[in-house]
């Protein structure tokens, strides 16, 4: 139980230094005010209600359009680049430690595990109980 939940703690913490350093824009179509679509990493399609400029000999009418276009972007962090670089002695020992105790954490042992597998019992010369007489009745 203790493994499994250190395996869903360690998912579960890469998914959130994955997103936190994700960045992603949210593309939202109004129409009339009201939100009609919404679309990640790419461009919302809208309504279909966008207003064409009109032109009559000459004069043109223009309406102001219902319809607005609206996009958000989130930042993801930059902070987590690491410069291998300028990594010292000390720090590359840590991260080299570090990460062999990580992956043997997750490694089975078996808690079966028997001293006397491989132990071949003496070879009876004299019956001791007989020596000393004991019997169980």
């Amino acid at each position: 139980m203790k493994q499994f939940f250190h395996k869903i703690m360690s998912l579960s913490m890469a998914f959130v230094v994955l997103f936190s350093t994700m960045s992603f824009t949210v593309n939202m179509h109004y129409c009339g005010g009201t939100l009609v679509e919404t679309a990640i990493f790419q461009k919302a399609k809208g309504c279909g209600m966008e207003m064409e400029k009109q032109s009559t000999k000459g004069c043109s009418i223009t309406k102001k359009s219902c319809c607005a276009d609206e996009q958000l972007a989130i930042e993801g962090q930059d902070e987590l680049q690491l410069q291998v670089d300028k990594i010292t002695f000390d720090q590359q020992l840590f991260i080299t430690s570090f990460v062999y105790t990580y992956i043997n954490l997750f490694e089975d042992s078996d808690k079966n595990i028997s001293s006397y597998q491989d132990y071949k019992p003496p070879l009876v010369i004299r019956r001791i109980y007989k020596i000393d007489e004991t019997y169980l009745i």
